[in-house]
């Protein structure tokens, strides 16, 4: 098996509760972090073809594998209390910038919705972007509008500033 990480990706970020102090040390730890979920089973993600060539990637998992968010203080009033369905949670979208507004990070929500499904679904959740002027970049976590059509409904606020975003659910 090989694991194709850039080093310095933060997809991790969302799996581990403290940050690295430097950049360098962040690369080694993510690498050695994410090659651990994988080798144990703990890492689920979906990545998108064109011609044979991996053009998009999605970060998806139940909320025991990606447990950061639950430490944040706008998450707090916003978390499901009382659910008996699994919690799963779809975190990041990668998109080769050749193949962007394509439908690739469709493609791979709709698989992501599907391979939860056939684990037996449950509550799932995203943090999209609403509205940034910083570029796509920082829309990583997909779009308010691509969730929307998919079936999800915003639940609140989440992230604030030059980035927004908000806590969308829906059932599977």
């Amino acid at each position: 098996m090989v694991l194709v990480h850039a080093p310095s990706c933060d997809i991790i970020l969302w799996a581990r509760e403290h940050r690295s102090r430097t950049r360098a040390e962040r690369e080694v730890r993510n690498r050695r972090q994410k090659e651990t979920l994988v080798k144990n089973g703990r890492a689920h993600g979906v990545i998108v073809y064109a011609n044979r060539e991996p053009v998009g990637w999605c970060q998806y998992g139940p909320r025991e594998e990606l447990p950061r968010i639950d430490h944040s203080r706008n998450y707090r009033g916003l978390a499901p209390t009382g659910e008996k369905e699994k919690l799963w949670r779809i975190t990041c979208f990668v998109v080769d910038k050749n193949y962007r507004k394509g439908g690739v990070a469709n493609t791979a929500l709709k698989a992501v919705l599907e391979g939860i499904r056939n684990k037996g679904g449950g509550l799932v959740e995203a943090i999209p972007v609403s509205k940034t002027d910083q570029g796509p970049g920082y829309m990583y976590t997909g779009t308010v509008s691509m969730f929307q059509k998919a079936g999800f409904k915003t639940v609140g606020p989440f992230g604030t500033g030059r980035t927004t975003t908000v806590v969308m659910r829906r059932t599977i």
